[in-house]
Protein backbone atom coordinates (compact mmCIF):
# COMPACT_ATOMS: atom_id res chain seq x y z
CA UNK A 1 0.00 0.00 0.00
CA UNK A 2 1.10 3.90 -0.34
CA UNK A 3 1.84 6.24 1.84
CA UNK A 4 -0.99 8.24 0.67
CA UNK A 5 -3.30 4.78 1.19
CA UNK A 6 -2.25 4.21 4.48
CA UNK A 7 -2.86 7.91 6.01
CA UNK A 8 -6.45 7.84 3.84
CA UNK A 9 -7.48 5.04 6.13
CA UNK A 10 -5.88 6.30 9.38
CA UNK A 11 -7.79 9.96 8.43
CA UNK A 12 -11.05 7.84 7.82
CA UNK A 13 -10.65 6.28 11.40
CA UNK A 14 -10.04 9.32 13.07
CA UNK A 15 -13.41 10.46 11.49
CA UNK A 16 -15.12 7.67 12.63
CA UNK A 17 -13.39 7.77 15.86
CA UNK A 18 -15.12 11.55 16.11
CA UNK A 19 -18.59 10.05 15.17
CA UNK A 20 -18.73 6.95 17.91
CA UNK A 21 -17.26 9.12 20.73
CA UNK A 22 -20.04 11.48 19.66
CA UNK A 23 -23.17 8.95 19.76
CA UNK A 24 -21.79 7.56 23.53
CA UNK A 25 -19.92 4.28 21.84
CA UNK A 26 -16.47 4.97 24.03
CA UNK A 27 -15.54 1.37 22.70
CA UNK A 28 -15.85 1.86 19.43
CA UNK A 29 -14.29 5.21 19.35
CA UNK A 30 -10.84 4.11 20.99
CA UNK A 31 -10.60 1.13 18.66
CA UNK A 32 -10.91 2.99 16.10
CA UNK A 33 -8.34 5.95 17.61
CA UNK A 34 -5.54 3.08 17.88
CA UNK A 35 -6.22 2.11 14.54
CA UNK A 36 -6.10 5.49 13.06
CA UNK A 37 -2.20 5.47 14.45
CA UNK A 38 -1.98 2.00 13.80
CA UNK A 39 -2.29 3.03 10.01
CA UNK A 40 -0.47 6.46 10.35
CA UNK A 41 2.28 4.43 11.94
CA UNK A 42 2.63 2.37 8.92
CA UNK A 43 2.59 4.90 6.65
CA UNK A 44 5.13 6.77 8.61
CA UNK A 45 7.28 3.36 8.05
CA UNK A 46 6.47 3.54 4.31
CA UNK A 47 7.55 7.13 4.00
CA UNK A 48 10.79 6.61 5.95
CA UNK A 49 11.70 3.58 3.58
CA UNK A 50 10.96 0.46 5.82
CA UNK A 51 8.23 -2.19 4.99
CA UNK A 52 4.87 -1.54 6.80
CA UNK A 53 4.45 -3.82 10.29
CA UNK A 54 0.92 -4.17 9.35
CA UNK A 55 1.31 -8.29 10.46
CA UNK A 56 0.95 -7.58 14.09
CA UNK A 57 0.35 -5.02 16.47
CA UNK A 58 3.69 -5.93 18.62
CA UNK A 59 5.22 -5.60 15.45
CA UNK A 60 4.56 -2.22 14.56
CA UNK A 61 5.02 -0.93 17.86
CA UNK A 62 8.32 -2.44 18.16
CA UNK A 63 9.53 -1.30 14.30
CA UNK A 64 7.69 2.41 15.14
CA UNK A 65 10.29 2.58 17.92
CA UNK A 66 13.65 1.12 16.37
CA UNK A 67 13.09 2.56 13.24
CA UNK A 68 11.46 6.25 13.93
CA UNK A 69 11.48 6.81 17.48
CA UNK A 70 14.74 5.81 18.81
CA UNK A 71 16.79 7.77 15.77
CA UNK A 72 14.80 10.48 16.67
CA UNK A 73 13.05 10.77 13.19
CA UNK A 74 9.85 11.30 15.66
CA UNK A 75 9.21 12.29 19.10
CA UNK A 76 9.39 9.97 22.15
CA UNK A 77 5.57 10.98 22.91
CA UNK A 78 4.27 9.48 19.69
CA UNK A 79 5.43 6.39 21.32
CA UNK A 80 4.10 6.89 24.50
CA UNK A 81 0.69 7.93 23.03
CA UNK A 82 -0.08 4.90 20.24
CA UNK A 83 1.33 2.54 22.96
CA UNK A 84 -1.56 4.20 25.96
CA UNK A 85 -4.41 3.96 23.12
CA UNK A 86 -3.30 0.57 22.08
CA UNK A 87 -4.15 -0.41 25.81
CA UNK A 88 -7.11 1.47 25.88
CA UNK A 89 -8.37 -0.55 22.54
CA UNK A 90 -7.50 -3.89 24.01
CA UNK A 91 -9.76 -2.65 27.25
CA UNK A 92 -12.50 -1.84 24.91
CA UNK A 93 -12.63 -4.47 22.84
CA UNK A 94 -12.09 -7.21 25.39
CA UNK A 95 -13.41 -6.26 28.87
CA UNK A 96 -17.05 -5.82 29.95
CA UNK A 97 -16.48 -2.63 31.32
CA UNK A 98 -17.06 0.31 28.95
CA UNK A 99 -13.85 3.25 28.61
CA UNK A 100 -15.01 6.23 30.50
CA UNK A 101 -15.87 8.89 28.49
CA UNK A 102 -13.28 11.36 29.36
CA UNK A 103 -10.42 8.64 28.47
CA UNK A 104 -12.14 7.89 25.28
CA UNK A 105 -11.96 11.69 24.30
CA UNK A 106 -8.39 11.70 25.41
CA UNK A 107 -7.41 8.73 23.38
CA UNK A 108 -9.50 10.45 20.53
CA UNK A 109 -7.23 13.66 20.85
CA UNK A 110 -3.73 11.64 20.96
CA UNK A 111 -5.02 9.97 17.86
CA UNK A 112 -5.85 12.89 16.67
CA UNK A 113 -2.46 14.26 17.41
CA UNK A 114 -0.38 11.68 16.03
CA UNK A 115 -1.91 11.34 12.77
CA UNK A 116 -1.41 14.86 12.50
CA UNK A 117 1.86 14.54 13.65
CA UNK A 118 2.34 12.00 10.98
CA UNK A 119 1.11 13.77 7.72
CA UNK A 120 3.56 16.48 8.67
CA UNK A 121 6.07 13.58 8.68
CA UNK A 122 5.08 11.62 5.25
CA UNK A 123 4.64 15.34 3.76
CA UNK A 124 8.03 16.19 4.58
CA UNK A 125 9.53 13.02 3.31
CA UNK A 126 7.71 13.36 -0.21
CA UNK A 127 8.31 16.66 -0.80
CA UNK A 128 9.83 17.17 -4.07
CA UNK A 129 13.19 18.10 -3.89
CA UNK A 130 13.86 22.12 -4.55
CA UNK A 131 15.10 22.84 -7.89
CA UNK A 132 17.80 25.02 -8.09
CA UNK A 133 18.46 27.88 -10.11
CA UNK A 134 20.83 28.06 -12.69
CA UNK A 135 22.37 31.53 -12.99
CA UNK A 136 23.21 32.03 -16.26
Amino acid sequence: MTIGAWMQMADRAIASAQTLLTVGDTDGACNRAYYAMFDAANAALVAAGFEPAAKSHAGLLQMLSLRLIKPGLLPNDLGRSIQRVFALRQSADYHLTPVETEVAQNAVELAKNFVAMIHHFTDERNAPPEETTKLG
